[in-house]
């Protein structure tokens, strides 16, 4: 059962899970505390970690943060930690080796949810360098949401995505028994079954670094479009073709800006 609502009207809860990522964590807190939306609770739900992690969260702590520091499962339970301590209105994420792209970027989200209809509000995402994060390496622009597009692989990159906390409440979590693609899944269910209006925001809120756990090698990729499949036909959204397109979008994302 996850918590009620404590927080104040449009708080946001930004979650963040942690394990080995002492060289980038300190950037994607930096990058919460840096916000000029004020009205932020952020949790980071470190699993444990064998490196620095912990000390490296500690040295960036900000008066918004809140820490949980306990072993887990892996990302998704870390995540599906957060969301149920979360006390926010709506719930987003930020992984612990990428950042928000700039210091407005709660501030637009928050403008979109004004609108009390809209259930969903999600962006453009930039991949960038381990090395040079000023290099933009993909682009990612996702578009308004249709329900015809689900069957030709669309989706809103899942960093990028913020839900009132009341979709949680009625659909769930993620499913941990998917190790790589539990988000994917949860898009899916989540825009399968909602009526409710969304807002694409057209800019790049969120920058990733590449080499991320669903593409940091062949046997990974492998596993994540054997995962991507799965949650197709659970979710009944298409078959081999919406994997395949849903694979081909991401050519797109390599041409030159």
């Amino acid at each position: 059962m996850i918590a009620r609502k404590r927080g104040k009207p449009f708080e946001i809860s930004v979650i963040t899970a942690v394990y080995n990522s002492e060289a980038t964590v300190g950037e994607a807190i930096a990058s919460v505390a840096a916000q000029e939306y004020s009205d932020v609770e952020h949790l980071i739900i470190e699993g444990k970690s064998r490196d620095g992690s912990l000390a490296a969260i500690e040295a960036a702590a900000h008066d918004r943060m809140v820490l949980v520091s306990e072993p887990d499962t892996g990302i998704y339970d870390a995540l599906n930690k957060g969301i149920v301590r979360a006390t926010g209105d709506v719930v987003g994420f930020l992984h612990s080796d990428d950042f928000l792209a700039h210091t407005r970027v709660l501030s637009r989200i928050a403008e979109a949810f004004e609108d009390p209809n809209v259930e969903a509000v999600f962006s453009d995402l930039d991949y960038v360098s381990q090395s040079d994060t000023g290099r933009v390496v993909r682009h990612w622009v996702t578009g308004p949401f249709e329900p015809r597009r689900l069957k030709w692989g669309w989706m809103p990159a899942h960093p990028t995505l913020y839900l009132r906390r009341s979709v949680y409440e009625t659909i769930g979590t993620f499913d941990t028994s998917f190790r790589i693609a539990a988000d994917y899944d949860f898009i899916l269910r989540y825009f399968t079954q909602t009526k409710a209006p969304s807002v694409y925001i057209p800019e790049v809120l969120y920058k990733m670094r590449l080499g991320g756990e669903s593409n940091r090698d062949l046997g990974r990729i492998k596993r994540k479009s054997m995962e991507d499949y799965r949650a197709i036909r659970r979710n009944g959204v298409g078959g081999p073709l919406t994997l395949a397109s849903k694979n081909l979008s991401k050519l797109g994302q390599f041409l030159p800006r």
